[in-house]
Formats: C-alpha cells, structure tokens, sequence
C-alpha cells in the first residue's frame, strides 16, 4: 500500500511536469519563435512543429503511456489497450515530428542527417516502432503463447525504459543543437529565450525521471509476468 500511495504522488509530479514542458515548448516556439506553420515562406515555422511534437506527441504521451499501465485504477486488459493507443499516438507524431524536420531542411537547402542529435533521432524512432509492433504482435495480437509472453515481459520493459531513456537523451541534444545555432545568430546567450530554451530541457529531463521512478516504485500484481505486458 505505501508503495502504491508513493507512485500516485510521483506520477502526480511527472503529470505536472509535462503541463509545464508542453506549455514552456508551446511559448518558446509560438511567441519567440513565431508560429507554428506546414507550409510558410518562413521555413523556420515549418520546423517549429518539430520541437513541439517531439516533446508534447513523442515525450509526453509516451511517458503517459509507460505510466498509464502501472497507475490507472482499470482492469488489465483495459490498461494495456490504453497503453497500446497512447504509444502509438506517441508513435504517429514522432515520426510527423521528425518528417516536419526533414521537410525544414529540404525546403531551406540544408543538408540532413549530419548531427548527432539527427542520428539518434531516428535510431530512437526506429527502436520504438520495433518496441511497438513487438507488444502488438505478442502482448495484444495475435498474441503470443503463456510462456513467450512471461519470458518476454522482462526485456520488453527493459527495453522500452532505455529507449525512454534515450528519447529523452536525445530531445536535450535537440534543445542544446538549436540553441547553439541560435546563439550563432546572434541571440543573446543570457537573454530570455535562450534561458526559456534550457530550462526547457531541464523540465524535459526531469519529466522522463519522475516518468521512471513511478514505474519502477509501482509494485507489480502477482500475476504480472504471467501473461500480460507493461
């Protein structure tokens, strides 16, 4: 029981954590940056999409994914279906996010794939879907036998936490690659966005701990490596 009251109140944290990461990204692109466009003369609308569905469609739902199986008060097959969705919510605009990056490049002329932050990028996209379609085919449909399902539960959590782990990694490369660029250009380096931008990311970073403690604080049900998955 104390354990369970304890992952309330960090999951509690971790939602507060992401109202404010998805209303900081919000103001940064939106009031310093511009706007939020598909098409526009000024690309660099187009691009502001990315950071803000990275972190609102790929961060924050998918940490409200993770989170949602361990603390809803549902029935289990009801929390894995609600876990299912909201991943791959976090999976279609993560890969729309990353599309509104390319597509910023290829309208402005600027080469793709050349940072770090672009290479983990869609490493980490490219892990997630596998991670997804593995707890479809296994853990939801068709699914897999008693045993397959109890042996993989393990590595399927293992495995979803570290590319969590590396999504978030990766978002602060993000942050610190476009700030960088930025500064370059003349923004001041203690200005307000350039503090807007950083404390961005560390309500980003923070996020995805709180995300992780409450799930490795939520005691599992007696039966949970038996045929169901996180």
């Amino acid at each position: 029981m104390a354990i369970g009251v304890k992952a309330s109140h960090i999951s509690f944290v971790a939602h507060f954590l992401g109202i404010v990461g998805a209303i900081m990204v919000l103001i940064w692109c939106i009031s310093f940056r511009g706007g939020l466009a598909w098409e526009a003369t000024n690309k660099n609308l187009i691009f502001n999409l990315h950071p803000v569905l990275m972190l609102i469609g790929f961060i924050i739902i998918g940490g409200e994914a993770i989170m949602s199986y361990k603390c809803l008060p549902l029935k289990k097959p009801e929390k894995k279906l609600i876990h299912l969705v909201l991943h791959a919510i976090a999976l279609i605009l993560g890969i729309i996010g990353i599309y509104t990056a390319f597509k910023f490049h290829n309208e402005s002329n600027i080469a793709n794939l050349y940072s770090l932050h672009s290479w983990l990028g869609i490493g980490v996209i490219s892990l997630y879907g596998i991670q997804w379609l593995y707890g479809f085919v296994v853990f939801f449909y068709p699914g897999g036998t008693t045993a397959i399902r109890s042996e993989s539960l393990p590595w399927h959590v293992l495995f979803g936490i570290f590319v969590y782990v590396l999504a978030v990694a990766t978002a602060t490369l993000g942050y610190l690659e476009k700030l960088t660029f930025l500064e370059s250009s003349g923004l001041a380096k203690y200005g307000s966005e350039a503090f807007l931008v950083n404390f961005t990311a560390i309500v980003t970073i923070l996020y995805g701990t709180f995300v992780i403690v409450t799930i490795l604080s939520q005691a599992p049900p007696e039966d949970e490596y038996s045929y169901s998955a996180i």
